[in-house]
């Protein structure tokens, strides 16, 4: 190629090509086997040409490499770089993969129960140990200079999203920002606002999946494809994908397969062939079951696969079902490397745990390449499940959503059992963004030509409405940021109120927020140019037209409410008119369809009338059913009696009457209108209007025409204009009511925040009080209860595994809000302190009330959780897992995990209590001992 080129284009080239070796990128692209996407380029190039960056891309297209090339960076500049994840699975991961690239001795692990080698250049650690790091003002973030946050989409999180705009409100400007995120639609947004808070932010956006995706839907026996091939439309524009018309027909049949009572009356008159035609289809259409799909995948080369099923049981029951199916994908020598692995990586736990936790179960199913992943599962059965996975030795695996977070774990094929879910409140269907999550599993760089995504086929479903799903490939990042007690004290500490305020008030919920007002505040500019402009045209040479054209709406105004109370009152009269009405009356229809003669065959009063008020609306009052002289049986309505009716004659209905035979009601009209016909009713006079009588019309007919603007001659003129302008103007109010509403939100809440520690002494003005350091070292959720308990001495006296049990209250939350029965709890001075947390909750919630703080918004304590109290409890006591586990009827995975975070906030209650005459320090410290042992200890690396 380069014969091809003059000698000055190949100096040129030789000279980029120089420039290229000698920057920090050239040496990072080598230690790659492949050529790195031109996205990750791009990004690599703004990191070391000293931009931050937001990288959006799809899940598995590689984006970390970014993340990677910062710590490289970083080491390369002898400065430092923290790796943060969401969860700590994912720490864990990329501790890993970071020790086997720089060695141990340059990485380190923080995520809040764990600390290896924490005086790293590289820190792997979770968002929230950074958080705190940042208040803490640590000696860690001296010499920092690049911040990865991976997932940093995570920030819509309504529970924990509000940590990482803190961490990226408030690090050091010094600090190079890179930012990773799953494809989001907002991405410019976002990094508009990442360029406001940070600086000099690139935004790089990559829609291109690294392995192509097929989706596919399983019904019965075969696999169909969600969408055909695409096509151009006979050249008329971009090519579409149009959904399957076998998925659409099959959908068809399924609905018009509903019963229909009519066919069981038909009996025999339906044709066998049509039943034949129907068992046939019926044959084709099935939800498969789950070996089923297994192996079909198997058998058209699909495995690896991964099936998300939104239920932890069900992912535990799938694997039953496979092993009890017969269902085996690994050869022996498969089986021997499996037993091989386990074994080495579980030889920590000991015997009589194994059995607790189901070990032989799982491992019988790892053997034959099939297993289970969700948060139930302890940590270390999760891990290894991982590895197995992408050791290719476990082929399918079932899995709640939470493996979908950035774990490792890509497939081949990704199943969907269904596309609804529950999300803690409701089922809900699932949404684009969570579509493309978990099928962004599918297809492995590097390994697979193509990924395939298949839905399992489900009554009613609409194939068109999941190509809307599969099609929508991005979806808007939302923040969930709100400020908390913990946030308020740290904040004001550091900045005091007033430039706290300032920086809440760049966040992203706020940049949001006040983004979505700019349109109506232009529009607001425009009406106030508008009521210039009017304001001009209504200017009277004789007076104050303005005042002149309010009171005509005063006048106008009045004159409308008082006809309104007339027309209410004649319904109503009308109304209690019917209500006199008895069978046999002749009245008069006044207005209608029907006006005329008519004989009352039935009132018609609603039912319980008696029971109810009188004064009634057109829609539920007395609706007489009525035989007019015309022969025609009708129920009438309110509104057809617009004035009272009263009865002209009265008249007997035979008993032989029936409504439905011409004859009788020919024969009753007859007679009807022989009694009556020649009955002339009263012409209703209207009465006197209202207004006629009243004095504050009187009073302002009177200033009117004393006014100067009277006499105007282009009286008329000026008050069409006047109109106009309070129109406008009315409007225009409306619009700066809505922008009132939506901006300083964040800063009004801080506001009522710091009104409320005020009252309780943690905040001084700009002083934070003792109390209000103590709280500065209290994270979560009920960072504000576990203060007032360490203020009121509520722990105090207790022994280690009550205080544990007291803490778990301020970390455990049931997975159902109506999980049960009361809960189990120790005797003694554990229940009497948690009677007592529980009081002072009751206090803090009032308090919340009065300074209008709303839990419904995401601000403020929820109520104490005591169903963790009683295992906390037995744990710390030093009983066995089997005897906790059975009593408490919760899974290994769930019971590790809420040990860890109450061992996390006991740390933190040691640090925050009195060091000196108090025994909360000591004995919080001794409660971690009692609960950091066996399956907790050993359940994974972080």
């Amino acid at each position: 190629m380069t014969d091809d080129m003059s000698p000055a284009e190949r100096y040129a080239l030789s000279r980029v090509r120089a420039a290229e070796q000698a920057t920090a990128l050239a040496p990072f692209r080598e230690m790659y086997e492949f050529e790195l996407d031109p996205f990750q380029i791009d990004a690599c190039k703004a990191l070391e040409g000293g931009k931050g960056v937001l990288v959006a891309a799809p899940t598995g297209s590689g984006k970390t490499i970014v993340g990677e090339f910062a710590v490289h960076l970083a080491l390369t500049q002898g400065r430092k770089c923290f790796y943060t994840t969401p969860i700590k699975a994912l720490s864990n991961q990329k501790y890993s993969d970071l020790v086997r690239r720089y060695g141990a001795a340059k990485v380190g692990l923080l995520t809040g129960d764990n600390s290896v080698n924490a005086d790293a250049p590289v820190l792997v650690m979770t968002t929230e140990v950074l958080r705190n790091m940042l208040y803490a003002n640590s000696q860690a973030l001296i010499g920092l200079g690049h911040v990865v946050m991976d997932e940093v989409h995570y920030l819509s999180d309504r529970f924990r999203g509000a940590v990482w705009e803190e961490v990226i409100i408030h690090l050091p400007e010094s600090v190079t920002l890179v930012s990773l995120s799953a494809t989001v639609s907002n991405a410019e947004e976002f990094g508009d606002w990442l360029d406001t808070v940070r600086g000099d932010t690139e935004v790089i956006v990559s829609e291109e999946r690294p392995v192509p995706l097929w989706q596919h839907v399983l019904a019965g026996r075969r696999m169909y494809d969600l969408f055909e091939e695409e096509t151009d439309h006979g050249g008329r524009g971009a090519a579409r994908r149009e959904v399957n018309p076998d998925l659409l027909r099959m959908a068809r049949m399924e609905n018009s397969r509903t019963y229909n009572p009519r066919e069981r009356r038909r009996g025999k008159m339906v044709r066998e062939a049509d039943r034949e035609r129907e068992r046939r289809q019926r044959s084709r259409i099935w939800t498969p079951g789950r070996p089923e799909v297994i192996e079909r995948l198997d058998a058209e080369g699909l495995l690896p696969a991964i099936t998300f099923i939104f239920s932890r049981a069900g992912c535990e029951a799938a694997v039953q079902q496979c092993l009890y199916a017969g269902l085996r994908l690994n050869d022996d020598e498969a089986r021997a490397r499996v037993r091989s692995i386990v074994e080495e990586r579980t030889a920590a736990i000991p015997d009589e745990d194994l059995h607790v936790l189901g070990y032989f179960e799982w491992l019988e199913g790892l053997e034959r390449g099939i297993a289970a992943h969700h948060a139930g599962m302890l940590p270390t059965f999760k891990e290894v499940v991982e590895e197995l996975f992408v050791k290719g030795l476990v082929k399918a695996v079932f899995a709640t959503e939470t493996l979908a977070l950035g774990i490792n774990m890509p497939a081949r094929t990704v199943v969907l059992e269904k596309l609804v879910k529950w999300n803690g409140e409701t089922h809900a269907d699932i949404t684009p963004g969570e579509y493309t999550q978990l099928t962004g599993r599918a297809g492995r760089r590097g390994i697979d030509v193509e990924g395939h995504a298949v839905v399992l086929w489900q009554r009613a479903m609409d194939p068109a409405a999941l190509a809307g799903l599969a099609g929508t490939r991005t979806y808007p990042l939302r923040s969930s940021f709100k400020p908390s007690y913990n946030m308020a004290v740290n904040l004001v500490s550091q900045f005091g109120r007033h430039r706290s305020r300032e920086l809440l008030e760049t966040s992203f919920a706020q940049f949001q927020a006040d983004k979505s007002v700019v349109g109506i505040s232009r529009q607001v500019q425009k009406n106030e140019e508008g009521l210039a402009g009017y304001r001009e045209a209504v200017t009277c040479h004789l007076g104050d037209f303005e005042e002149y054209a309010r009171m005509r709406r005063e006048l106008k105004d009045r004159e409308t409410d008082l006809a309104k109370q007339g027309a209410v009152q004649r319904r109503a009269a009308a109304a209690t008119a019917l209500e006199r009405l008895k069978p046999g009356d002749v009245i008069h229809v006044p207005t209608g369809k029907y006006a005329g003669l008519a004989l009352v065959l039935d009132p018609g009063l609603p039912p319980a009338r008696a029971d109810r008020h009188r004064g009634y609306d057109a829609h539920d009052g007395p609706r007489p059913l009525v035989l007019t002289a015309e022969r025609q049986v009708k129920r009438l309505a309110p509104m057809d009696f617009p004035v009272p009716v009263e009865a002209l004659e009265r008249m007997r209905i035979p008993k032989s009457f029936n409504p439905r035979s011409p004859q009788s009601r020919r024969d009753l009209a007859s007679a009807l209108r022989t009694k009556a016909g020649h009955i002339v009713p009263d012409r209703h006079r209207r009465p006197r209007a209202a207004g006629a009588d009243d004095a504050e019309i009187t009073r302002l007919r009177a200033a009117l025409r004393a006014h100067p603007c009277h006499g105007c001659s282009e009286r008329e003129d000026h008050a069409r204009w006047a109109e106009r302008y309070h129109r406008l103007l009315r409007d225009t109010r409306q619009l700066e009511r809505r922008i009132e509403g939506r901006t300083n939100t964040i800063a009004r809440t801080f506001d009522r925040i710091c009104a409320l520690l005020t009252d309780l002494d943690y905040l001084h003005g700009n002083e934070v009080t003792e109390h209000g350091k103590r709280l500065a070292r209290l994270y979560g959720e009920l960072d504000l209860l576990a203060s007032e308990c360490l203020r009121d001495g509520v722990w105090e006296g207790l022994k280690p595994a009550e205080l544990a049990a007291c803490a778990s209250a301020l970390v455990f939350e049931a997975r159902m809000a109506d999980d049960a029965a009361p809960p189990k709890l120790p005797t003694g001075p554990a229940k009497e302190a948690l009677g007592e947390m529980v009081r002072i909750w009751g206090r803090l919630d009032a308090l919340e009330e009065q300074h209008k703080i709303n839990q419904a918004e995401g601000v403020g304590q929820r109520e104490p959780d005591l169903g963790f109290a009683w295992a906390a409890y037995r744990w710390a006591s030093g009983h066995g897992l089997d005897e906790v586990l059975r009593e408490v009827e919760m899974p290994a995975g769930d019971f590790v995990r809420w040990c860890k975070q109450l061992i996390d906030v006991l740390g933190q209650i040691a640090a925050a209590a009195p060091q000196d005459g108090s025994t909360v320090a000591r004995n919080a410290r001794r409660a971690v001992d009692g609960l950091l042992r066996g399956v907790v200890a050993y359940s994974s690396v972080g």
